[in-house]
């Protein structure tokens, strides 16, 4: 296969798709000459970022001492990136338009910090980097430099709403920002390498949930420079043709602007970015209208053809620099120990003629700063990136209006997230004129009884559908597509933006967006810390289908180790809930819907199981995050227990009370106190999360000395580590998920884990001081049960009537 070359002189082209009688876009040579003085001007900028220390507007010549004594940043990819800036500028300021711009290509953060230093509003944000000579001194010194800013779009940079750092999730995040939008434009640079990760190349297929009658559009730029860090990019070496129809496939309509020569590319990437924002305007007017079809429409894209590191060395010590990977990082790199390669960079960096650019005092010149949008409209300032200041409360209905009557503990069985499910209708009935809150999820919706949605609302569809379709329509307001990428994705940019969502996923399968999570919570870590950046819903998970009931799927199915990746993260970000019942979980979603600048995790079973609580003690429990359920003890309230009982999950919780009672039956003098954790941080010293117990109140729950048999629903060792400051913790017994799973029965699950009521009721014999020699004829009842157990489903393939039939009877005296 052959490369494709980029032309030397610029290249337009377009498909069938477009009008070929549509006027073309025609600047004037004052246009293009001022247009091309503000791309040099940001391309400056961005390589005195990389480079200077000292003298940045190059009043003298360069010494050792102006260099940074170590190069960090990213040329390569941005005067691609701020080509596009310029563009965008013109358009919004020709058009009035309403546009963000998200920065895909990883490192580009020295183009966007030039260009929001230019338009202005970055000296707004940080009074102390004005927009002059001293500023721009301040701007350069701080770019990748201890105590400054990241090399890549972060959320330092007025603006943006993606953390440059990672490849492959820009274009989800458009779309996001996108829906429900309808006056927005998402300009959206994905960059070439990172079009090669498996969820970019998922996200292509976000143009067939956007409605034009309600949504934003999305217009994204594929800027391909054709290398990687040391490799050619995969789609720039793929013939023309075989490109085209690849995006056509898509259901995109590309526009390619490709070449080398920047008066002729200009004039041809404002004829591009004219023509996809009349084909936006015309795609929206007429699904506004009705005139146009309810299926997805073709929307423009642009594909950028430009050579890596433009304007940049053509060679450095004999060696091909740009349009090659040498370009990505730093093209000349021993700039202070080098003269030689400090002359490279000096006759580079005059090249741009910042004389040409800059005033005397260091300031943009007036006519360049005349080209950039003004106020809200300059996308560095616009609301959208910053959306706290659009946020809205959410409308919730009283939790009360869903409670499960609960008057006798354990005695109802309900399917707690069914009761969810009709709690979530409303709240997307109470928000439906504001239209600021969908629900996400994996194609999973009705799986996890989350289905009374569908009584409000459908899965949005853009697509063809049939009569026979269910709950399919292009106002849907539930997000369905089988990647959790894209879910994960798109509600980062929904919730970025200022409005609210929900994400409810299989657990063992919330692990495929593990790093977008970590991402996420590095985003709420630093955006805490920045005054002017304003507090934006939080992100909620439902885990669901967990792992103590995917008996029926087996093994891949069943792992709960997000919890150990969550608990990570700085404290002030995250919260790890796990109710035991319909009112716990009911409180819980009302409570994290309701908070901010947070990733609330919730699990939390589909399958009918007993009930606990009445909606009242739910939420006194709830509020406390942890207590003594006291109508399942039967302690001596004088004298300390002879064990605590722990439990923190549905499964893990039945299994616990389902101990205590045989506990009581077979040794009715054992005195026993039960602990429920339904809010995991509260485990934390009170030092460490600010959920955490303090000490005193850890040690009325656990006591200061007696055994704690500890049920849990995930990895044992989570709370080992959360605990092991506390004065109790030598006492700790913890069982739980311990890498044993199989197809098998509900029961077998817990069983192979040891989590089951026998093993429970055993590791407290065994804990408590001298029980074993007193009651060895109850360890033998126990060992018995388990060996019938294990004889019952294999020969039966279900669990033993006494453990299907089971129900909680409370205490005999």
């Amino acid at each position: 296969m052959q490369q494709h070359v980029v032309p030397k002189d610029a290249a337009f082209s377009q498909s069938e798709y477009f009008d070929p009688a549509r006027p073309r876009t025609e600047l004037s040579q004052a246009e293009v000459t001022l247009m091309n003085r503000y791309w040099r001007a940001a391309n400056y900028l961005s390589v005195g970022q990389i480079y200077l220390l000292e003298n940045p507007l190059l009043r003298e010549p360069l010494q050792p001492l102006h260099i940074k004594p170590r190069l960090l940043g990213h040329w390569g990819t941005t005067p691609g990136l701020n080509f596009i800036y310029t563009h965008l500028n013109r358009v919004i300021k020709n058009r009035d338009l309403d546009v963000i711009y998200i920065c895909g290509p990883g490192h580009g953060g020295p183009g966007m910090v030039a260009n929001t230093w230019m338009e202005g509003i970055y000296s707004e944000v940080y009074p102390n980097i004005p927009e002059n000579a001293e500023g721009m001194h301040k701007l350069f010194r701080q770019f990748s430099f201890p105590g400054g800013v990241p090399s890549h779009v972060a959320p330092e940079t007025p603006g943006s709403i993606h953390e440059g750092g990672e490849l492959g999730y820009a274009l989800v995040h458009a779309y996001g920002a996108a829906f429900d939008n309808p006056d927005l434009i998402v300009a959206c640079v994905v960059g070439d390498g990172e079009a090669e990760t498996g969820p970019l190349a998922a996200s292509w297929q976000s143009n067939k949930f956007l409605n034009p009658a309600r949504d934003g559009a999305v217009l994204p730029i594929l800027h391909l420079n054709g290398y990687k860090i040391a490799n050619p990019t995969v789609l720039s070496r793929i013939p023309h043709d075989d490109l085209r129809k690849l995006f056509e496939g898509h259901g995109y309509a590309p526009i390619f602007v490709e070449g080398h020569e920047p008066e002729a590319m200009h004039r041809l990437m404002a004829d591009a970015m004219d023509l996809a924002t009349d084909m936006i305007r015309d795609i929206q007017e007429k699904a506004r209208s009705g005139a146009a079809s309810t299926q997805a429409p073709r929307w423009p894209m642009i594909i950028l053809r430009s050579p890596k590191g433009w304007t940049g060395p053509k060679e450095v010590d004999g060696k091909k620099v740009e349009d090659f990977w040498r370009a990505h990082q730093v093209p000349v790199a021993t700039c202070r120990e080098n003269d030689s390669h400090r002359k490279v960079l000096e006759d580079w960096m005059r090249s741009y003629d910042p004389e040409d650019l800059f005033d005397a005092d260091g300031s943009l010149k007036a006519e360049l700063k005349a080209l950039a949008p003004t106020g809200n409209r300059r996308m560095g300032a616009n609301p959208h990136t910053n959306g706290g200041i659009l946020r809205k409360e959410l409308k919730c209905p009283p939790i009360s209006d869903y409670a499960v009557d609960v008057t006798v503990p354990g005695e109802k069985i309900v399917q707690t997230t069914d009761v969810l499910g009709k709690y979530l209708r409303d709240v997307l009935r109470l928000n439906d004129e504001e239209k600021n809150f969908r629900i996400f999820g994996p194609d999973e919706t009705d799986s996890n009884r989350l289905g009374a949605v569908f009584e409000t609302t459908d899965r949005v569809w853009m697509e063809n559908i049939e009569p026979f379709d269910v709950h399919l329509s292009p106002e849907g307001r539930v997000m369905e597509v089988l990647s959790e990428h894209l879910c994960q994705g798109w509600l980062e940019g929904y919730l970025l933006t200022g409005r609210h969502g929900f994400f409810s996923c299989y657990e063992a399968f919330i692990h495929i967006i593990d790093s977008m999570f970590n991402q996420h919570a590095k985003w709420l870590k630093v955006t805490r810390e920045l005054k002017w950046r304003k507090p934006i819903s939080s992100l909620n998970y439902l885990l669901t289908s967990h792992v103590w009931r995917q008996d029926h799927n087996g093994f891949s199915h069943q792992d709960p180790g997000f919890l150990d990746h969550v608990a990570n993260k700085k404290a002030d970000v995250v919260r790890i809930y796990l109710p035991p019942d319909a009112n716990t979980l009911l409180w819980v979603a009302d409570h994290c819907l309701n908070t901010w600048d947070r990733i609330n995790v919730i699990v939390a079973g589909k399958q009918p199981e007993p009930q606990w609580l009445s909606i009242e003690d739910a939420a006194k429990h709830c509020q406390a995050g942890a207590g003594i359920w006291d109508w399942a003890s039967n302690e001596d309230d004088a004298i300390a227990p002879d064990v605590v009982m722990a439990c923190a999950g549905d499964v893990p919780t039945m299994e616990t009370l389902a101990a205590v009672m045989l506990l009581r039956e077979a040794i009715p003098e054992l005195k026993i106190r039960v602990v429920n954790i339904v809010d995991l941080m509260t485990l934390q010293a009170k030092e460490e999360h600010s959920h955490g117990l303090t000490d005193e109140e850890f040690d009325k729950l656990f006591t200061t000395e007696r055994p704690v048999i500890f049920a849990y629903h995930g990895y044992p060792y989570l709370i080992h580590r959360l605990t092991y400051k506390r004065n109790n913790h030598r006492n700790m017994h913890v069982r739980g998920f311990v890498e044993e799973g199989t197809t098998t029965t509900p029961f077998d699950m817990t069983v192979l884990n040891q989590l089951d009521r026998y093993h429970l009721a055993l590791e407290a014999i065994e804990r408590v001081p001298e029980l074993k020699e007193k009651v060895p004829h109850v360890i033998e009842m126990l060992n018995g049960k388990l060996a019938l157990h294990t004889a019952h489903v294999r020969e039966y393939g279900e669990d033993m009537p006494e453990i299907l039939n089971w129900k909680w009877t409370g205490l005999t005296a």
